[in-house]
Protein backbone atom coordinates (compact mmCIF):
# COMPACT_ATOMS: atom_id res chain seq x y z
CA UNK A 1 0.00 0.00 0.00
CA UNK A 2 1.36 3.62 -0.84
CA UNK A 3 1.48 6.84 0.80
CA UNK A 4 -1.65 8.07 -0.69
CA UNK A 5 -3.37 4.82 0.20
CA UNK A 6 -2.15 4.93 4.17
CA UNK A 7 -3.12 9.11 4.57
CA UNK A 8 -6.61 8.38 2.84
CA UNK A 9 -7.16 5.39 5.22
CA UNK A 10 -5.78 7.21 8.54
CA UNK A 11 -3.03 5.29 8.70
CA UNK A 12 -0.85 8.40 8.30
CA UNK A 13 -0.67 11.92 9.01
CA UNK A 14 -0.49 15.18 6.59
CA UNK A 15 1.59 18.38 8.83
CA UNK A 16 0.93 21.79 7.82
CA UNK A 17 4.31 23.63 8.87
CA UNK A 18 3.31 27.24 9.32
CA UNK A 19 -0.74 27.96 10.40
CA UNK A 20 -1.01 31.45 9.00
CA UNK A 21 -3.10 32.73 6.37
CA UNK A 22 -2.23 30.33 3.91
CA UNK A 23 -1.26 27.45 5.86
CA UNK A 24 -4.35 27.26 8.43
CA UNK A 25 -7.35 27.26 5.21
CA UNK A 26 -5.13 24.70 3.66
CA UNK A 27 -4.73 22.55 7.35
CA UNK A 28 -8.89 22.79 7.45
CA UNK A 29 -9.26 21.92 3.99
CA UNK A 30 -7.01 18.61 4.51
CA UNK A 31 -8.50 17.76 7.65
CA UNK A 32 -12.17 17.40 6.72
CA UNK A 33 -11.06 14.15 4.69
CA UNK A 34 -7.16 12.99 6.19
CA UNK A 35 -5.62 13.26 9.77
CA UNK A 36 -3.79 16.43 9.82
CA UNK A 37 -1.05 17.76 11.88
CA UNK A 38 -0.86 21.74 12.52
CA UNK A 39 2.46 22.83 13.84
CA UNK A 40 3.73 26.63 14.45
CA UNK A 41 5.93 27.86 16.23
CA UNK A 42 4.23 30.39 17.83
CA UNK A 43 2.60 28.71 21.29
CA UNK A 44 0.29 31.68 21.89
CA UNK A 45 -1.58 31.40 18.32
CA UNK A 46 -1.80 27.83 19.02
CA UNK A 47 -3.50 28.16 22.61
CA UNK A 48 -6.35 30.31 20.55
CA UNK A 49 -6.47 27.32 17.71
CA UNK A 50 -6.96 25.39 21.06
CA UNK A 51 -9.62 27.56 22.18
CA UNK A 52 -11.60 27.50 18.86
CA UNK A 53 -10.40 30.90 18.54
CA UNK A 54 -8.77 31.89 14.54
CA UNK A 55 -6.10 34.62 15.36
CA UNK A 56 -6.01 35.03 11.29
CA UNK A 57 -9.33 35.46 11.13
CA UNK A 58 -9.34 33.64 7.86
CA UNK A 59 -11.54 30.62 8.25
CA UNK A 60 -13.40 31.47 11.13
CA UNK A 61 -13.54 30.58 14.92
CA UNK A 62 -16.78 28.18 14.05
CA UNK A 63 -14.56 26.51 11.90
CA UNK A 64 -11.84 26.13 14.44
CA UNK A 65 -13.96 24.86 16.52
CA UNK A 66 -15.09 22.28 14.74
CA UNK A 67 -11.93 21.28 12.43
CA UNK A 68 -9.91 17.73 13.23
CA UNK A 69 -6.07 19.66 13.12
CA UNK A 70 -4.39 18.84 15.55
CA UNK A 71 -2.93 21.92 16.39
CA UNK A 72 1.18 22.20 18.54
CA UNK A 73 3.93 24.20 18.95
CA UNK A 74 5.66 21.12 19.53
CA UNK A 75 8.00 20.23 16.83
CA UNK A 76 8.67 16.54 18.01
CA UNK A 77 4.51 15.84 16.83
CA UNK A 78 5.70 16.21 13.18
CA UNK A 79 7.32 12.67 13.16
CA UNK A 80 3.83 11.50 13.20
CA UNK A 81 3.32 12.85 9.63
CA UNK A 82 5.00 11.48 6.71
CA UNK A 83 3.50 14.62 3.98
CA UNK A 84 4.48 17.96 5.22
CA UNK A 85 3.65 20.96 3.61
CA UNK A 86 5.71 24.25 4.51
CA UNK A 87 3.18 27.67 4.58
CA UNK A 88 5.85 29.80 6.21
CA UNK A 89 6.09 33.39 5.42
CA UNK A 90 8.56 35.26 3.38
CA UNK A 91 8.79 38.64 4.47
CA UNK A 92 11.02 41.10 2.74
CA UNK A 93 13.42 43.05 4.42
CA UNK A 94 14.38 46.86 4.32
CA UNK A 95 16.08 46.70 1.18
CA UNK A 96 13.46 44.96 -0.79
CA UNK A 97 14.80 41.25 -0.68
CA UNK A 98 12.92 38.41 0.95
CA UNK A 99 13.91 37.12 4.04
CA UNK A 100 14.80 33.74 4.04
CA UNK A 101 14.81 33.46 7.64
CA UNK A 102 11.05 31.47 8.07
CA UNK A 103 11.81 29.43 5.47
CA UNK A 104 15.27 27.96 6.64
CA UNK A 105 13.97 27.71 10.25
CA UNK A 106 10.84 25.69 9.11
CA UNK A 107 13.35 23.15 7.16
CA UNK A 108 15.76 23.11 10.09
CA UNK A 109 12.74 22.29 12.30
CA UNK A 110 10.75 19.93 10.05
CA UNK A 111 14.37 18.32 9.16
CA UNK A 112 14.66 17.62 12.09
CA UNK A 113 11.69 15.52 12.70
CA UNK A 114 11.29 13.65 9.35
CA UNK A 115 10.84 9.82 9.28
CA UNK A 116 11.72 7.30 6.49
CA UNK A 117 9.59 8.26 3.40
CA UNK A 118 8.21 11.57 4.32
CA UNK A 119 7.51 13.86 1.91
CA UNK A 120 8.06 17.25 1.61
CA UNK A 121 6.40 19.98 -0.14
CA UNK A 122 7.01 24.16 0.14
CA UNK A 123 3.77 25.76 -0.29
CA UNK A 124 6.02 29.50 1.20
CA UNK A 125 6.23 31.97 -2.15
CA UNK A 126 10.06 32.16 -2.85
CA UNK A 127 12.13 33.52 -5.90
CA UNK A 128 13.03 30.07 -8.11
CA UNK A 129 15.76 28.05 -6.28
CA UNK A 130 15.23 28.81 -3.08
CA UNK A 131 14.07 25.37 -2.64
CA UNK A 132 16.28 23.11 -4.25
CA UNK A 133 19.67 25.94 -3.10
CA UNK A 134 18.05 26.79 0.41
CA UNK A 135 15.89 24.55 1.78
CA UNK A 136 17.02 20.77 0.57
CA UNK A 137 20.76 21.14 2.04
CA UNK A 138 19.34 22.57 5.04
CA UNK A 139 16.44 19.28 4.96
CA UNK A 140 19.68 17.31 3.65
CA UNK A 141 22.09 18.40 6.97
CA UNK A 142 19.23 16.75 9.11
CA UNK A 143 18.08 14.30 7.48
CA UNK A 144 18.31 11.67 5.04
CA UNK A 145 14.33 10.80 4.94
CA UNK A 146 12.76 12.40 2.55
CA UNK A 147 11.37 13.15 -0.92
CA UNK A 148 10.63 16.62 -2.52
CA UNK A 149 7.25 16.58 -3.59
CA UNK A 150 6.17 19.38 -5.96
CA UNK A 151 2.76 21.82 -5.03
CA UNK A 152 0.40 21.95 -7.97
CA UNK A 153 -1.93 24.56 -7.11
CA UNK A 154 0.44 27.39 -8.20
CA UNK A 155 -2.13 29.85 -8.85
CA UNK A 156 -3.22 32.55 -6.40
CA UNK A 157 -4.48 30.72 -2.69
CA UNK A 158 -7.89 32.43 -3.12
CA UNK A 159 -8.36 30.11 -6.26
CA UNK A 160 -6.39 26.98 -4.93
CA UNK A 161 -8.56 26.79 -1.81
CA UNK A 162 -11.57 25.77 -3.26
CA UNK A 163 -9.70 23.30 -5.28
CA UNK A 164 -8.02 21.68 -2.33
CA UNK A 165 -11.42 21.68 -0.34
CA UNK A 166 -13.20 20.40 -3.16
CA UNK A 167 -10.48 17.43 -3.86
CA UNK A 168 -7.82 17.08 -1.51
CA UNK A 169 -7.69 12.96 -2.43
CA UNK A 170 -6.42 14.80 -5.68
CA UNK A 171 -4.53 16.96 -4.70
CA UNK A 172 -2.61 14.63 -2.50
CA UNK A 173 -2.60 11.80 -5.71
CA UNK A 174 -0.77 13.87 -7.54
CA UNK A 175 1.51 15.08 -5.57
CA UNK A 176 2.27 11.49 -3.82
CA UNK A 177 2.44 9.96 -7.61
CA UNK A 178 4.93 12.54 -8.87
CA UNK A 179 7.67 12.14 -5.96
CA UNK A 180 7.66 8.14 -6.60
Amino acid sequence: MGLYEKIVKGEEKISLVGLGYVGMPIAVAFARKVKVVGYDLNAEKIKLYQSGIDPTNEVGNDVIKNTTVEFTSDENKLKEAKFHIVAVPTPVNDDHTPDLTPVEGASRILGRNLTKGSIVVFESTVYPGVTEDVCVPILEKESCFFTLGSWILRQALSDARPIVEADPHFFLNVNISSTQ
